[in-house]
């Protein structure tokens, strides 16, 4: 594989990891801008700028763009998370060009008045669907009460009230900002021809808002505390943890994610022993987030509501002794094993390669190629592990359960 970067003033910059023997093409752009970019009365807008990408350009209907990606025979997709926006297709490669200028026009939406207005319909509508169903919300009112003031406590969806709020000017104003050259890249993997990639990428993008969008960084003032949210027949109990945690550039991130892994994977660990396959929970997982200043490592717990004493109990019996003893090197073999063969058979896919190559560069500018992260996970020490453990799980929690607001105090 060949790693290709190109950049020109009033250009974005490309980023092409080339593999002539693959039999696909993946395309993707990256956009630095997320929920901790909006302010409060924006909360929600990129997330329902990606929505409204797809609603039309100067040059397509919504219809067009359907009908396009249809044709093309493309795997599509976007999301939107806290740091970044993301846009990507893959298709074979004879089809680079066309899926290229489609994602490319995308990127410069119409922003039709009347399509926002429909289309907030259905952002509304996500909402109350997604504060409908369990765990009722209590991921993000976690995240509000850890990071409380920083921007990172912004929910990706936004609210009700600023959705609703929201005007289309205000829309345009943010995406004039965020959607500019200096503040997206494109990134392409897999079967890629580069000159005429470059060469439309580069025409396309002539006449696109040039500025740098600015954002600040600062560590946040992490809190800790209890809240419950309550809901009206509510058979399961569902609790998150939240503990500060490291930035996406730490040089233990390695040993974070083997930590968690060991803990509280899904199959095979600690928690998944002890509550899992003992049939005293139905899930009971670990895992960790990184942001560019900062991180927090995540901890949810669902079971029957009369379990729950026991099976914080448990919990707690877990965490400490990971905290007083460490972890064995047997979990730590298996963990490594689990991760790195994850990591090998992802690297097989341009998609996945897209995704890995795209993230390192929002994150450092800069490409790890996979024998370099397998190197740093088999560098990794029971000792460093006990010490992240100690600088994470060791400090004060934000937990948040749901309760039935029928049989609660």
């Amino acid at each position: 594989m060949e790693l290709l970067t190109h950049k020109t003033d009033g250009a974005p910059e490309i980023i092409i990891l080339r593999d002539p023997t693959a039999l696909t093409t993946s395309i993707g752009w990256f956009v630095r801008a997320g929920s901790r970019d909006e302010s409060g009365p924006l909360a929600g807008v990129s997330h329902f700028l990606e929505h409204m990408v797809f609603k039309g350009t100067a040059r397509r209907t919504a219809e067009d763009v359907n009908r396009e990606l249809d044709h093309l025979g493309a795997q599509s997709n976007a999301f939107t998370s806290e740091e970044s926006t993301v846009f990507y297709a893959s298709v074979l490669p004879e089809c680079q060009q066309r899926c290229l200028d489609l994602l490319t026009d995308l990127m410069q939406p119409s922003l039709d008045q009347h399509e926002f207005e429909t289309e907030k319909q259905v952002i509304l509508e996500e909402i109350a669907m997604y504060d409908d169903q369990p765990p009722y919300g209590a991921f993000e009112a976690a995240l509000e009460h850890l990071f409380g003031p920083h921007p990172l406590a912004t929910r990706v969806l936004g609210t009700t009230e600023s959705i609703s709020d929201m005007v289309v000017d205000q829309m345009r104003s943010y995406h004039r900002q965020r959607y500019s050259t200096e503040n997206m890249f494109l990134v392409a993997s897999g079967n890629v021809d580069p000159d005429p990639l470059i060469e439309l990428v580069t025409n396309q993008t002539a006449r696109w808002p040039h500025q740098t969008a600015t954002r600040k960084l600062s560590p946040p003032k992490f809190q800790s505390g209890q809240l419950a949210i309550r809901r009206d027949a509510t058979q399961q109990h569902y609790g998150i943890r939240a503990w500060p945690g490291m930035d996406c550039n730490a040089p233990q991130r390695y040993a974070l994610r083997l930590l968690c892994s060991i803990v509280g994977d899904d199959s095979g660990r600690r928690l998944f022993w002890e509550l899992i396959d003992s049939g005293r929970a139905e899930t009971a997982t670990l895992w960790p987030h990184f942001f560019d200043e900062c991180g927090c490592v995540l901890g949810y717990l669902c079971c029957a509501t009369e379990d729950v004493p026991e099976n914080e109990a448990i919990l707690g019996r877990v965490l400490q002794q990971i905290l007083q003893e460490g972890v064995t090197e047997r979990e730590l073999e298996l963990a490594r094993n689990k991760i790195c063969a994850s990591l090998i058979l992802s690297d097989e896919r341009p998609s996945s390669r897209l995704f890995a190559l795209g993230q390192s560069w929002l994150s450092r500018r800069s490409y790890e190629p996979l024998d370099v992260v397998l190197s740093r996970y088999a560098a990794v020490t029971r000792d460093e592990i006990l010490q992240v453990a100690q600088q994470t799980l060791s400090r004060p929690t934000t937990y948040v359960q749901v309760v039935d607001s029928q049989n609660s105090d």
